[in-house]
């Protein structure tokens, strides 16, 4: 049971979040004190479990009709193991939810709440709001720079401008990579009756959206951010490259970008490293 509890968090998913708030605290001002090391184990693991594990009982019926479910990508674990997975869930968050409260302010518990809500929003019954195209895109895009806007706002820094245009780039890059993944269960989301940004647009037009948002969010990065850190830009260019291959895709096809989308798991660390290489040379340059 155990090794079904870690496999529904998606280990290779972790530095995903825990990555964005470790990253945003420090450039915040910011030390490697007790907030950065709790807030940083609770996005690596906890709140990962929370995310995945959530979805992976309620999604349990269209998982069952997906083949690319079952491994990296998403457990399917049987109904029986669903209580145990839930009771996970809030026995690995609560604690920490609890502790971060009490030592944060009013700013920083609010940005926590909207996180945790986006969270159990996009796949909890009745709010379901992966099955509310558009907004499953952006819920699950808030997954992500949730995170990173907690780090920063716990570190007591206020969010300036240029802030802005990192975070914005950021959710154009989430609302991008959840529809690429979108595209890939347009068939078993269908047989499921479940609906979705792809499903509702097609597998074309999905496509072409991700390549605009990923365009965009490097376009607001080198205009919004000044200095060397305006070269994560850059960054961009592999997912846009990485969707290329696909324009030409339809809905009878659109299973064959899974392979879209186990690149795009490989790029994000390829991606992160240069990223941190970056940040590292930035700080040294400034100092």
């Amino acid at each position: 049971m155990i090794r079904g509890i870690v496999a529904s968090s998606r280990p290779i998913s972790w530095v995903n979040t825990a990555y964005p708030f470790a990253a945003a605290y420090l450039l915040a001002g910011g030390g490697v004190d007790w907030k950065f090391i709790l807030g940083t184990v609770f996005f690596l693991f906890p709140y990962n479990l929370l995310m995945y594990g959530v979805n992976d009982v309620f999604d349990y019926e269209s998982d069952m009709r997906n083949p690319r479910k079952g491994g990296i990508e998403g457990a399917v674990l049987s109904k029986q193991s669903h209580k145990a997975l839930l009771i996970a869930c809030a026995v690995c968050s609560l604690p920490f939810l609890i502790v971060l409260a009490a030592g944060g302010d009013a700013a920083s518990n609010i940005t926590l709440a909207v996180s945790i809500f986006a969270v159990l929003a996009y796949s909890a019954p009745r709010l379901r709001f992966k099955e509310r195209p558009g907004l499953d895109s952006l819920t699950s895009a808030v997954h992500f720079v949730s995170p990173a806007v907690y780090g920063w706002v716990l570190a007591g820094s206020a969010v300036q401008a240029e802030q802005w245009m990192v975070f914005m780039a950021f959710l154009l890059w989430g609302m991008a990579s959840h529809a690429l993944g979108a595209i890939q269960d347009i068939i078993p989301d269908r047989e499921g009756g479940l609906g979705s940004i792809a499903t509702v647009l097609s597998a074309r037009k999905t496509i072409y959206l991700v390549l605009a948002c990923y365009l965009l969010a490097g376009g607001l990065v080198a205009v919004g951010v000044s200095g060397i850190g305006r070269w994560a830009a850059v960054l961009s260019l592999p997912y846009v490259l990485n969707v290329l291959p696909h324009l030409g895709i339809s809905d009878a096809s659109s299973g064959t970008v899974n392979r879209g989308w186990k690149r795009f798991l490989w790029i994000n660390y390829l991606c992160g490293f240069l990223l941190t290489m970056l940040l590292i040379f930035s700080a040294f340059f400034t100092y």
